[in-house]
């Protein structure tokens, strides 16, 4: 199976010469293509700052990331402007959709911006409206919809260009749990049938339990890994839990 990303000890630093904090410590890591990866740690741990620097929002200290086969590390400018574009998909805690756009525009956007024909945007909308269950509110605007629904409307227009990697950055956090259910039945589809290759960032163990892996961050560092293999969800929420107890973290933080 091909690898999607690899991270190659990478270290990212913060502040100034005499007040440095050092948020990654030589990390390591692969994710292999059609893997649903999540990244659990305590507020401080480091994770978000890997999204971060994965996601090209941040840059590395040292070390190097490559995606599909490119080194992001180097990608400058309009280089790096269209990689973000056209092969990573972003979904984060706060929607960030368009109020004065309708949710088939707001999706339709990421394409529309790649100057892709009005034909195949339509078509490609509609398929991952389908996808994600909201081609019934495409003519309706932010305001009209739920929180959920409005979730599911950025996870499409984060789809909808077939990224080769889906990012999320607490993508339930801003819902109620019953939308954060649908959603992340979503991404547990997309990931099966389509074979989307996602990595997450959560504080959540009930989110968690739907990766099939768990990478685990304390104080910069990989603290430990799960594989979820063959074992039922509800298993493999237990032994999320089992380290979030060794990693010194409050239960009332991930239940």
């Amino acid at each position: 199976m091909a690898v999607i990303l690899k991270v190659n000890n990478i270290e990212k630093y913060y502040g100034s010469r005499g007040n440095m904090t050092k948020a990654i410590d030589d990390i390591s890591f692969q994710v292999q293509a059609g893997e649903f990866v999540g990244i659990m740690g305590a507020s401080g741990s480091g994770k978000t700052t890997l999204l971060n620097c994965i996601s090209t929002i941040d840059q590395v200290t040292s070390g190097q990331i490559e995606i599909g086969g490119k080194d992001i590390t180097k990608l400058k400018g309009g280089s790096l402007n269209k990689f973000r574009r056209e092969e990573l998909g972003f979904v984060f805690q706060d929607f960030h959709l368009l109020d004065t756009l309708t949710v088939y525009e707001n999706i339709a956007l990421a394409l529309s911006i790649r100057h892709v024909a009005p034909e195949k945007i339509e078509k490609s909308v509609l398929q991952a409206a389908q996808r994600l269950g909201i081609r019934e509110i495409l003519n309706k605007f932010p305001y009209q919809i739920s929180g959920g629904e409005k979730q599911r409307t950025a996870t499409a227009r984060a789809i909808v260009g077939l990224p080769k990697l889906l990012l999320a950055d607490e993508p339930t956090g801003a819902l109620d749990s019953r939308a954060a259910r649908m959603l992340l039945q979503c991404f547990s589809n997309m990931n099966e049938e389509l074979g989307a290759t996602i990595l997450m960032v959560t504080h959540d163990a009930f989110t968690a339990s739907y990766a099939s892996r768990i990478l685990f961050i304390k104080d910069g560092k990989i603290f430990s890994e799960l594989q979820r293999g063959a074992e039922s969800r509800k298993t493999f929420f237990n032994q999320i839990i089992d380290v979030v107890t060794l990693l010194g973290g409050d239960l009332n933080d991930v239940i």
